[in-house]
């Protein structure tokens, strides 16, 4: 495994780029079945999902039987590395590395704090409301709608959100009004086109009860390896090919033509950058036995109650 700093193009921190080597299926896991899909942790049951059949949305089903694999993080800790997402970044990529129930398997990932779910509140609009407005209803079922933000940019708990009065909650919201609450850890699924909470269930609620911007760390895939080399080759070649057309053109219309490195250049830029932050689809695995045992799943997970998609 190698972990990589990643700046944007000012030079300031952007996230951290996580190469795993390891070729097991992870413990968090996601499973296709045509149409159903299914998150699971160590063998058990996260969420059900259907993919309706006008591709508009997911049905799911919740079970509550995901647990976190970040240990408590302590008040001193919030307060020693506030303000310092990539401090964060490193201590929770340690977490997500060291777990046997996390979701990194083998390829390139990012650790990131540049969320688009930030960039969706207007400006307008409180906290509150917003980052409310984000979070998926449902308990235990419920549907996630693609067309409600235009591309979907919600989040989805994975453990019912506790109360603003909860014990925990009230903790949070002391460090929320510091400016030291510890970031929350989301995780983009492709299949679902949301993001999942994978911690921080208990920060994310303080920060809406106190109407503050909560501190996100987004985990996503990004280009394999394998194609890093031929996508950066490609980038490279089109920079070079730019590099000659502009010079071309300036050898017949003179010097009014702009200089082929001061436009071609920030594209190159760009285009390297994406190679490294770009979300990638999310790997999901062939369900073993298929719809029938999806649907098997389903019935003992519902216990017999009236799913419409089981």
């Amino acid at each position: 495994m190698q972990c990589s700093d990643v700046t944007r193009d000012d030079g300031t921190w952007a996230g951290l780029s996580l190469d795993i080597r390891d070729p097991h299926q992870p413990g968090l896991c996601v499973f296709s079945a045509g149409p159903h899909l299914l998150v699971s942790q160590l063998s058990r049951p996260v969420l059900l999902a259907v993919v309706d059949e006008q591709l508009q949305g997911v049905d799911f089903w919740r079970t509550d039987e995901y647990r976190s694999f970040v240990p408590p993080l302590r008040a001193d800790v919030g307060r020693a590395l506030a303000g310092s997402p990539e401090r964060w970044a490193h201590r929770f990529a340690r977490y997500l590395i060291d777990s046997p129930d996390g979701p990194l398997h083998e390829g390139r990932w990012l650790l990131s704090c540049d969320s688009p779910l930030k960039r969706w509140r207007h400006a307008d609009t409180p906290h509150a409301e917003h980052w409310s407005s984000m979070l998926v209803d449902g308990c235990p079922d419920g549907y996630i709608d693609w067309f409600l933000h235009a591309c979907s940019w919600e989040v989805l708990p994975l453990r019912p959100m506790p109360d603003a009065d909860d014990s925990r909650v009230k903790a949070y919201r002391k460090q929320a009004r510091e400016g030291t609450l510890p970031p929350v850890l989301l995780w983009w699924v492709s299949g679902l086109d949301c993001h999942l909470i994978l911690d921080g269930h208990a920060r994310l609620a303080a920060a809406i009860a106190e109407s503050v911007e909560p501190p996100l760390l987004q985990l996503h895939r990004t280009v394999p390896r394998d194609d890093l080399a031929a996508r950066t080759d490609q980038a490279v070649g089109f920079y070079e090919e730019e590099l000659t057309r502009f010079a071309e053109l300036r050898a017949v219309h003179g010097p009014a033509v702009p200089d082929g490195a001061a436009t071609a250049g920030p594209q190159l830029v760009r285009l390297l950058h994406d190679l490294d932050t770009a979300r990638q689809p999310t790997w999901a695995w062939p369900l073993p036995g298929a719809e029938d045992q999806w649907r098997r799943i389903a019935r003992e997970v519902t216990a017999g109650q009236d799913w419409p998609r089981i």
